[in-house]
Order: C-alpha cells, then sequence, then structure tokens
C-alpha cells in the first residue's frame, strides 16, 4: 500500500505526532521515553526560542490511515549562516521497521529542504546542538 505524508498543522495532529513512539516502543524495556510536555514544548513554535532562527515542519507517514512514521525538517539559519552551509537537518525520526517508509520520510525532508535552497541534509539533528540527538539502528 502506499505512503501518505500528512504535514503537521493542527495541535491534534502534534499530539499524534509525539504520541507515535511512546506507542512504537511501548514495552520494549530499553525504551526510556521523553517528557510529553516538554516535547510538546520544544516542537510548539510559540514555546521554543530557538524559532527565533529555525524554522520546522513536522511530517506523518500514513499507511492504511495508520501511523507507520513521523520526522521533523529543520532549517537552522543562524547554524547555516556561520558555518556557510545549506543545511536542513531531519530530526525526531521513527517508523516502523519498512525501508519504504524510512526512504519516504527521508525524501520528504529532503524535498521541503530543496524548496528552501538547502543543498546538504544531516542528522538526525535537533533545532540547536544542544538538543537531544542520536539514532539507534541496531540490537533494539
Amino acid at each position: 500500500m502506499p505512503i501518505e505524508i500528512v504535514k503537521v498543522t493542527t495541535k491534534a495532529q502534534l499530539k499524534r505526532f509525539v504520541q507515535f513512539n511512546l506507542d512504537l516502543y511501548k514495552g520494549h524495556p530499553c525504551f526510556v521515553p521523553d517528557l510529553y510536555g516538554d516535547t510538546i514544548n520544544t516542537l510548539r513554535k510559540d514555546r521554543n526560542a530557538a524559532f527565533e532562527f529555525c524554522e520546522a515542519d513536522y511530517f506523518l507517514a500514513y499507511r492504511d490511515g495508520k501511523i507507520v512514521g513521523r520526522v521533523a525538517a529543520i532549517i537552522n539559519h543562524k547554524a547555516n549562516k556561520t558555518w556557510g552551509n545549506k543545511v536542513v537537518r531531519f530530526g525526531w525520526i521513527d517508523f516502523i521497521d519498512d525501508l519504504e517508509v524510512a526512504r519516504t520520510l527521508l525524501d520528504t525532508v529532503e524535498q521541503w529542504g530543496k524548496e528552501r535552497g538547502m543543498t546538504e541534509i544531516q542528522g538526525p539533528l535537533g533545532f540547536t546542538d544542544f538538543d537531544p540527538e542520536g539514532m539507534l539502528v541496531e540490537g533494539f
């Protein structure tokens, strides 16, 4: 079945974006979730001071009406200016064990960045280099 990408535009969608990884890894003994409220506040443009120099959009991937992945696309204009780069970052990336979902999410970030003049993609990263970052790819 095809994957549908939906841009997060409402508070309800933002809650689903945050809830997805809680549901995906629920019950796994190694999973330690972030604090729900902290994550919501980090992602809200009216609550995170990084939006003074960053722009971001969040995307949910659906298959058959069910969320199968999520990703954030972020441009840190201050970092790009400092380092002379045109980098779009991806972060908050989680998805079911499915290569097509992973590719679709990363392609979405790539296209989003290209539409804004970016020429490189890096991640997983947050808004700044002080945000939590990293990705477990084996043994989870």
